[in-house]
């Protein structure tokens, strides 16, 4: 409660006090003038729980003058007639104090653990995304410089098929720094808020074709095979948005599973949303890292060197800009399994089209 202005505390306290202490006014029968003075040390307790210091100890300070003009005989004066009474009230305000100040005290070390461990983890994550980084943006950057290097000095030594290998590289190597790049960047926009889906009309047979058409490119080393439901209406999505998630999910699966490995996308229309289902028969993922595959920065812990362990992360991002829901399971048979659901507009104009 500590988001309520210093003022408002203060009146809560009076209030608090105020009210408890009239409740119990109200049932002298019930309550000896010595129960009150631990019904009101609980109500010091709770206030030093949520509020700051000041108002606390205005708790402490009226809650002992309470007690002693309305409850300690005789009632409705300071006067204190016995000296059993005199240290029990003295006892009293030194309890109500000490408590107060020792409660405050203990929610200012949790307060101040928890920013420590706030900063141990910001540090670690900034550690983490740097040591990637060293290697993901130092990698091909070098390659780019060394073929580059190649190519301008020994220009008329190079054979013709050498030529083209290092121009394959440095391709290569600039599509990877691209994405390494466009990886950061997404992941900045969705930790600031700004990224907003723009969604259009969109055929998500022609979105599945057009995204293995690019992983094609860059690999002949599996199988991809595509199952889609006859009929499927269009669905209102960002276009690229979905473009960069199945890419990087049929990226993360081409990469951890072996060479000739099946890929299998589904895509279906349920209750009015659009799923997509992209299974591997590859080796899965460990039981104990299907939760955590979706974190920033978190890479399996016997995965290959490289990545910087936010592509599935950014994956979530996006499916969660549309409002839907990924999940990863294991499949029963080998391999992992991904399903997108995204809820959405439909259409079904594009059927009555090629009708």
């Amino acid at each position: 409660m500590n988001h309520i202005s210093t003022s408002k505390q203060y009146l809560v306290v009076i209030g608090l006090v105020g009210g408890v202490s009239t409740a119990c006014f109200l049932f002298p029968d019930w309550l000896d003038y010595k129960v009150v003075a631990f019904v009101l040390l609980m109500v010091v307790s709770l206030v030093a729980m949520f509020f700051d210091i000041l108002p606390v100890l205005l708790a402490a300070m009226l809650s002992a003058l309470i007690w002693d003009f309305f409850f300690i005989p005789p009632r409705f004066t300071f006067r204190i007639d016995t000296a059993e009474n005199s240290l029990m009230l003295m006892m009293y305000f030194v309890i109500a104090l000490v408590n107060a100040v020792l409660t405050f005290k203990i929610r200012q070390i949790e307060k101040d653990a928890r920013i420590k461990e706030e900063k141990a983890n910001t540090v670690k994550l900034y550690n983490t995304l740097l040591n990637s980084l060293s290697h993901e943006l130092r990698t091909p950057i070098a390659t780019i410089i060394g073929a580059s290097d190649n190519l301008l000095s020994e220009a008329t030594k190079i054979s013709e098929a050498d030529k083209h290998k290092l121009l394959s590289a440095i391709s290569d190597a600039s599509l990877r720094l691209n994405q390494q790049v466009g990886n950061l960047l997404n992941m900045s926009r969705l930790e600031t808020g700004f990224i907003q889906p723009k969604k259009d009309w969109v055929d998500v047979s022609e979105l599945i074709y057009g995204v293995i058409n690019r992983v094609d490119a860059e690999t002949n080393h599996h199988q991809i095979n595509v199952k889609i439901n006859d009929g499927l209406p269009l669905f209102k999505l960002d276009y690229g948005m979905m473009e960069h998630v199945l890419h990087n999910i049929i990226n993360n699966a081409i990469q951890y599973t072996p060479p000739y490995s099946r890929i299998i996308i589904h895509a279906d229309c349920i209750a009015n949303s659009c799923v997509i289902t992209i299974a591997d028969n590859g080796s899965g993922f460990p039981q104990d890292e299907i939760d955590k595959v979706f974190d920033k920065f978190y890479r399996l812990k016997n995965s290959k060197t490289g990545g910087t362990g936010l592509g599935l992360s950014i994956v979530k991002g996006f499916v969660e800009a549309h409002h839907g829901v990924i999940t990863l399971e294991n499949n029963s048979n080998g391999g992992a399994k991904f399903v997108i659901t995204l809820p959405t507009e439909i259409s079904y104009v594009n059927n009555l089209k090629n009708e």
